[in-house]
């Protein structure tokens, strides 16, 4: 007896639906959106990645994309339902402070992705992520108004003052203690699931999410399950509903099989 209460369920990439170790989604979670998918269930991608950084999970055929951390979120047809950039006074405050100190940032909008200062451990980090480093910002030549996110690289303690001094209009998120996702305030992967809920006409207690990092925290306290990867950071599980296996262990497979959606 499957759970006819789902309607719809969200996906993070990163630690989620593909595995650090493999850079690769599971088999076992291959099927298990197939299966939603036959069902009429909403299957979303929700995740802090650009929309151009999502080609390698596209073939999993969503029926939409929360970006940028509910910034930027289109349906499977390319039809935008909310695109909100960063205060551009938040991002030449950045500029201002990187022309008098070192720090290495991105700026992401809707056209590319640009980096400032990339230390050896910033290359890295994307070789863990699979990712190409993106190509040198030019600081004399950044269009303030269509950045969509930016990542700063800077410890967690050092977090809180820069983003009260340099980006008071922003918030912070962060699932590695390397960088933070930095958004505008008010935003968050909640503000995307609100807009598909909308635009797909299903209920919040209709709803269902995974996620393993800081970024997913308001994600998984606002829909009616919130899953947990065994992988996910310590805050991250203090807040859901339930933890699974890990993404290496057929942890979407099991907890869909465990509440009876499959």
């Amino acid at each position: 007896m499957h759970n006819p209460n789902i309607k719809a369920v969200f996906f993070d990439i990163d630690g989620t639906l593909l595995s650090f170790k493999t850079h690769e989604v599971s088999a076992s979670t291959e099927e298990a959106i197939a299966q939603l998918q036959a069902k009429g269930i909403k299957t979303i991608l929700s995740t802090g990645r650009s929309i151009n950084s999502i080609d390698h999970v596209r073939y999993l055929n969503f029926d939409g994309y929360i970006t940028f951390n509910g910034g930027y979120c289109v349906t499977q047809e390319g039809h935008i339902l909310l695109r909100k950039t960063l205060d551009p006074g938040d991002i030449q405050s950045v500029l201002n402070y990187a022309c008098q100190q070192p720090l290495s940032f991105s700026f992401m909008s809707e056209k590319e992705i640009t980096i400032h200062d990339v230390t050896p451990e910033i290359a890295g980090m994307y070789a863990h992520l699979n990712l190409p480093v993106p190509k040198l910002v030019d600081i004399n030549n950044v269009d303030t108004s269509s950045i969509l996110q930016t990542n700063i690289f800077l410890g967690p303690d050092d977090e809180e003052e820069f983003m009260k001094n340099i980006m008071p209009n922003s918030v912070a998120s962060r699932w590695t203690p390397l960088f933070a996702d930095v958004n505008p305030k008010g935003q968050s992967k909640k503000v995307g699931i609100d807009v598909f809920c909308e635009q797909f006409g299903i209920n919040i207690a209709e709803t269902m999410a995974f996620g393993d990092g800081g970024n997913d925290i308001t994600m998984l306290k606002h829909v009616r399950t919130g899953i947990a990867m065994g992988n996910a950071n310590p805050e991250v599980k203090q807040i859901a509903d339930f933890i699974t296996d890990d993404v290496d262990n057929d942890g979407i497979w099991n907890a869909l099989k465990h509440f009876k959606v499959l």
